[in-house]
């Protein structure tokens, strides 16, 4: 249908699945909690706050007050989306586990990006622990970017090591 193989159809229904639950996940956190709330979900491991992150990954950029940052950040996410597109449409993404890495990539990147055009921040609520070492809070999207990056590196350190073994 339309060209679009069964692979691409699920490829597609991956990133929109990020995109659906990342939004609702931030829909829900932004009606039902007060912004700067923190409510304990395991006690020393995982907090649920309520924060609001202008900047990028880690905070970066947050407390900048130029006004060239919320479109900077959106133009450099839609270069991303395009390449990352171009590469699962032209067949370039990689064997399966690669296609599906970029997938959750894609979808991470474009539910943060609907944020970024329509609240000029990111909501962010997912605040992971160990004891007083806390991780930067984070949330949906930016937990599947991470999980698409690491399928991504996974099958590269694979594929890199067969190369090797037909070398060797």
């Amino acid at each position: 249908m339309f060209g679009v193989s069964r692979s691409g159809w699920a490829l597609t229904a991956v990133a929109v699945a990020v995109i659906v639950a990342d939004q609702l996940s931030k829909y829900a956190v932004d009606k039902f909690t007060p912004l700067g709330s923190l409510q304990v979900v395991i006690p020393g491991l995982l907090n649920l706050v309520h924060t609001d992150n202008p900047g990028v990954a880690f905070g970066l950029f947050a407390d900048s007050q130029a006004p060239w940052r919320a479109p900077l950040l959106v133009l450099f996410a839609a270069v991303v989306i395009g390449l990352i597109i171009w590469m699962l449409a032209t067949g370039r993404a990689g064997g399966p586990m690669g296609r599906y890495g970029m997938a959750l990539i894609l979808g991470g990147a474009a539910g943060n990006v609907v944020d970024r055009v329509f609240h000029h921040s990111v909501t962010d609520f997912i605040d992971f622990h160990l004891g007083a070492y806390h991780w930067y809070t984070f949330n949906v999207a930016d937990s599947a970017i991470v999980i698409g990056a690491a399928l991504v590196i996974v099958e590269l350190l694979r594929d890199g090591r067969r190369v090797g073994q037909e070398h060797a």
